[in-house]
């Protein structure tokens, strides 16, 4: 692999035109292909194997035209205090509006409050429901503004007016100006772990072409694997940290060698058969990681991790190849000033056997036990909080009090009881009750028994469709979507039903978004552990290859159970036990989100196993030229502990840019990925993986021999390639010619 590689990168110097305008012609045929391509239809959100899905595809089936998942706003109408809505003034602005919002081009239904009894006990909140036939992605900007002038004409009258649902929701932004910082930190960093202006730009721009390339792909695919916008999310977060990731740890080798004297273009193919062998295996790793999202079962979910796959694979290819490509055309730019100048002061630092990373190994390789002991108990303790842990999908409730969706949804709360926001969808298949009058007797009979369950307020009248043997109705809970009672109560009428379907002689199904919401909880909890099992075990068989070592693959993925539980911890401590939760913005805490713990573990498991790599490959490298294994691990920190630090800080400053975002769950997101690097990083790849190799000794390394026999040996390390390159060599008179005007441009 280190000898393919090495080839790989002296070539790609040495052709550097011919690979740089490689990739811009793909770069430009991708981009053509992207602008030609036709958009591809919004699918939706589809959760296939569940009830609730089941139900809304009934739904479809049965009310030809009037989509189940169709977009809506609930207008919410407040009188001032000491008014009624009832009020003569008050009433005619509600009819006036409810009259204009039925006039729109793709409104489906109006639902007059008056009509539908749908005023508060107190009479001082009502609310009107705008039912559209498209899905809210689908709403023209005519239909928005249309229904946006209706209510801002009726707040003159004096009511005040909120909008709930997602017809006229904002969509949630990534993080804007908060984002563009984490990259400027990210900048810094690279500046500072650099010296140079262009070392700290290279990973960059690699990066950034990577993105733009693997994004245009999507974009060009969108209609044939139906790859809608939020595809692409995932793949761009990944894209541009681990692009900068591979780019910089290339770079770096690409410094260490030409300052061990080696010749640019030698200098390249050595960082590229080295550095460029982890690489290649982490990026395997993330890949392994992000495409086994697809045993989860969530449509979205598959090809959000495929496309996120392939933008890594692109970064890898461009780290490969580009990057030396770029170096061979300023091979002395990246270095530091001092090693451009050869100064006096340069040439003692480089002298130097120890730096932070050395004398950071040297204490914890002379204390392994209580660091081990205390870096352990520590990411325990922030993983307690993991055993409250409360999937759902948070609404409206999580976000700001400044959106007025949270308005409204707090004002229905007050005037109808929390359970109003989330009523459930009772969905009862009549087709074999026979006739219309005795469907109709029989769905009476399902909603009695229904409305008779403890923990059901209401429900409504049953609403059939053309031919009859379909009937919809609701049911108001008399706790909040994403009480733990709710969920209880779904459980209680599914678990009631056989006994209602046989009285009745008709079966039903319960949906709608609170039940959803409790459907993938449960569908991604149940599949955490086959997803865990699935990419530890192949990622462990992996690092079995890299490393040719039965007990680093398994402290590898320890350390990485710990972060993410860690992780996980505290996710669970801030946004939902409410720790903190005003330093990051949160306004009101609740369930995690459903797919958050995948999240985690698809991507800080490549992301960890990454910086394993990277780590443990120098401290490998150490051991199989011959050091005393202790030494070994501080040969390793000693050259790549910097970089290690600098890319974990850069992911951090990446994640970090999201928690700025006005939504919870992007907070959330960010948070969580965030917190999950500084754990991994620097507590298990900085403090467990010295201390566990220091007290294993030889036995970390050790590998039967039949196994080893039919293990192929992959030579991650350069081993083959450091016996076949004994010495520095002195630069070709090409290489000579090329290198000296490239240095003064």
């Amino acid at each position: 692999m280190a000898t393919v590689l090495y080839h790989l990168g002296r070539t790609a110097f040495r052709w550097r035109w011919f690979v740089t305008v490689l990739w811009l012609a793909v770069l430009g045929a991708v981009g053509f292909a992207a602008a030609k391509a036709p958009a591809a239809a919004d699918e939706g959100f589809t959760m296939p194997g569940i009830e609730s899905q089941k139900a809304f595809d009934l739904m479809e089936k049965r009310f030809p035209g009037a989509a189940a998942d169709g977009a809506s706003a609930r207008i919410v109408f407040i009188a001032p205090s000491g008014e009624k809505v009832t009020a003569a003034g008050n009433k005619r602005a509600i009819e006036k509006l409810v009259d204009e919002a039925g006039d729109g081009n793709q409104v489906a239904a109006v639902v007059d409050p008056f009509r539908a009894k749908a005023v508060s006990t107190d009479g001082r909140t009502a609310y009107a429901t705008v039912s559209f036939k498209a899905k809210a992605d689908d709403l023209t900007d005519a239909s928005k503004v249309h229904l946006e002038r209706a209510v801002e004409q009726a707040r003159g009258s004096g009511l005040r007016i909120e909008v709930g649902g997602d017809a006229l929701a904002a969509k949630p932004a990534a993080g804007g100006s908060a984002e563009a910082v984490g990259i400027a930190i990210a900048a810094v960093v690279l500046l500072i772990t650099f010296g140079s202006l262009a070392a700290a730009g290279l990973p960059l721009l690699a990066a950034i072409i990577g993105v733009a390339v693997s994004m245009t792909g999507i974009m060009a695919l969108s209609e044939t694997f139906g790859l809608s916008e939020n595809t692409g999310t995932l793949a761009t977060m990944l894209g541009l940290a681990c692009g900068i990731d591979y780019a910089l740890f290339v770079v770096s080798r690409y410094r260490e060698e030409r300052a061990k004297g080696h010749a640019p273009r030698e200098a390249a193919g050595l960082a590229v058969g080295t550095a460029g062998s982890a690489v290649v295996f982490a990026g395997l790793t993330v890949v392994i990681a992000l495409a086994g999202l697809s045993v989860v079962g969530i449509p979205m979910l598959t090809k959000m991790g495929l496309a996120a796959a392939g933008a890594v694979l692109a970064s890898v290819l461009i780290c490969l190849t580009l990057v030396p490509a770029i170096l061979g055309f300023w091979p002395n730019a990246v270095l530091a000033r001092g090693a451009r100048r050869n100064s006096r002061r340069h040439r003692s630092k480089q002298a130097r056997t120890e730096n932070g990373g050395s004398r950071w190994a040297r204490a914890v390789v002379r204390f392994p036990l209580p660091v081990l002991v205390l870096s352990v108990v520590g990411l325990g303790a922030c993983a307690i909080p993991v055993m409250d842990l409360q999937l759902g999908m948070p609404g409206d409730e999580a976000k700001p009090t400044s959106t007025t969706e949270r308005r409204a949804y707090d004002a229905l709360a007050d005037g109808f009881g929390p359970g109003f926001n989330g009523p459930l969808t009772i969905v009862v298949d009549a087709k074999g009750a026979g006739a219309p009058k005795a469907a109709a007797a029989a769905v009476a009979a399902v909603s009695k028994d229904i409305a008779g369950t403890e923990g059901v307020v209401s429900v409504s009248q049953a609403r059939f469709n053309e031919a009859g043997n379909t009937a919809v109705f609701a049911a108001t809970p008399a706790t909040s979507p994403t009480d733990e009672k709710t969920k209880d109560l779904v459980k209680t009428i599914r678990d009631e039903r056989p006994g209602i379907e046989k009285d009745a002689g008709v079966s039903f199904e319960v949906t709608g978004k609170t039940a959803l919401d409790i459907d993938v909880a449960q569908k991604v909890q149940d599949s955490l552990i086959p997803y865990l099992v699935v990419v530890v075990g192949l990622a462990v068989v992996l690092l079995l290859l890299v490393f040719r070592s039965l007990l680093v693959p398994l402290k590898a993925a320890f350390g990485f159970l710990l972060s993410v539980l860690a992780a996980l911890g505290a996710v669970v401590a801030v946004f939902q036990q409410g720790h903190g939760a005003e330093l990051l913005g949160v306004e009101s805490t609740g369930p995690i989100m459903s797919m958050m713990p995948i999240f985690l573990v698809g991507i800080v498991f490549g992301l960890a196993m990454d910086y394993e790599v990277f780590l443990v490959s120098r401290m490998r490298e150490a051991y199989v030229h011959g050091e005393a294994p202790k030494d070994a691990v501080v040969s390793g920190f000693r050259h790549s502990a910097r970089v290690v630090v600098a890319a974990a800080l850069i992911m951090m400053a990446v994640f970090s840019g999201f928690i700025g975002a006005g939504e919870s769950m992007i907070k959330m997101i960010g948070f969580g990925l965030a917190i999950a690097v500084l754990f991994d990083a620097f507590v298990v790849r900085m403090a467990i993986v010295p201390a566990v190799l220091a007290l294993l000794g030889h036995k970390a390394w050790y590998l039967p021999k039949w196994l080893s026999r039919l293990l192929p040996d992959i030579d991650v390390e350069g081993e083959k390639l450091s016996r076949r390159i004994t010495a520095p060599t002195a630069p070709a008179a090409e290489e000579q010619h090329t290198a000296e005007p490239a240095a003064t441009r």
